[in-house]
């Protein structure tokens, strides 16, 4: 699946975008654009394609993306069973590196600006105060009209030039690797498994759906994404757990088989691998954070 060349729609009197998306999905095209993009998820889950990297997003996710990263969102078929009637919802601000004009990234005080754009190139995902802060400036961005549009840009790229909480999200250019057979299957799989986490999913069974013998689809799974496919699967199931947990509906018991977990110790041993932490914990702190 190429990568399609978007055009990013911006109005006679701005120098970029600020959209607040409240719509059915996040699209399914595998596209790229000139501008960077900084990608808040409000409402919604899945799984996102960046660049040569696959993983799981949910709400509260904040990403930049550099010039010309190829990436798309792919909302959980489950997620609008569950909350039939509702959308997804993000802010996305869309800029050019030198829409404030060139000159600003030569000046001495802007020093950081060109690092920030250069790694972005690979895609980081924003964590910790960092993100807490960029989150309520892209709120006060939706809003902000003239000269205010431009302050609340520069206090973003502020934060985001000087925070050290933030990870890589690809591998540098690796994703210009993939052909257009490679990604297509790649799609496939990653539909058939958002849809079928829940249940147990064979590798003969993946490995059919991508057409591959289970030796050649778990090589080949690892090349395009870092990862073995169970613990992609394992990830995506802890990501529903997650969810499941925080809302507070259901025992932990309940949420470990609702999520494809065969037995209740397999569930917390996974759930401590990936999240650091046990259910109970997770869901407390959780709680504590809202309460604060």
């Amino acid at each position: 699946m190429k990568p399609h060349f978007h055009k990013v729609p911006v109005g006679l009197q701005s120098s970029f975008s600020i959209r607040h998306n409240k719509q059915p999905n996040f699209g399914t095209v595998w596209h790229y654009h000139p501008e960077l993009e900084l990608h808040y998820v409000i409402k919604g889950e899945g799984v996102r394609f960046i660049g040569d990297q696959v993983d799981n997003f949910s709400a509260g996710e904040i990403v930049l993306l550099g010039e010309n990263l190829p990436h798309t969102w792919r909302c959980r078929e489950a997620y609008f069973q569950e909350n039939s009637g509702l959308d997804v919802e993000a802010i996305v601000i869309q800029f050019l590196p030198d829409c404030l004009g060139r000159d600003i990234l030569h000046l001495p005080e802007a020093y950081l600006l060109p690092k920030l754009f250069e790694r972005a190139k690979k895609g980081l995902i924003v964590k910790g105060e960092a993100k807490e802060k960029l989150a309520k400036l892209m709120h006060q961005a939706v809003e902000a009209k003239n000269l205010d549009r431009l302050i609340v840009l520069l206090s973003i790229l502020n934060i985001l030039a000087e925070t050290d909480e933030v990870d890589n999200i690809t591998s540098a250019h690796a994703f210009y690797k993939s052909n257009e057979l490679e990604t297509e299957r790649l799609n496939k799989v990653c539909s058939y498994t958002l849809s079928n986490f829940d249940k147990d999913i064979t590798l003969v069974e993946i490995a059919s759906i991508a057409n591959l013998s289970v030796t050649s689809f778990c090589r080949y799974f690892k090349i395009m994404t870092k990862k073995t496919y169970n613990d992609f699967l394992t990830e995506i199931r802890i990501s529903h757990a997650c969810r499941a947990l925080i809302e507070d509906k259901q025992s932990t018991e309940v949420i470990c088989f609702s999520c494809g977990f065969n037995n209740v110790s397999n569930f917390y041993r996974h759930f401590k691998k990936v999240m650091g932490t046990t259910p109970l914990e997770y869901k407390r702190q959780y709680l504590k954070a809202e309460v604060v």
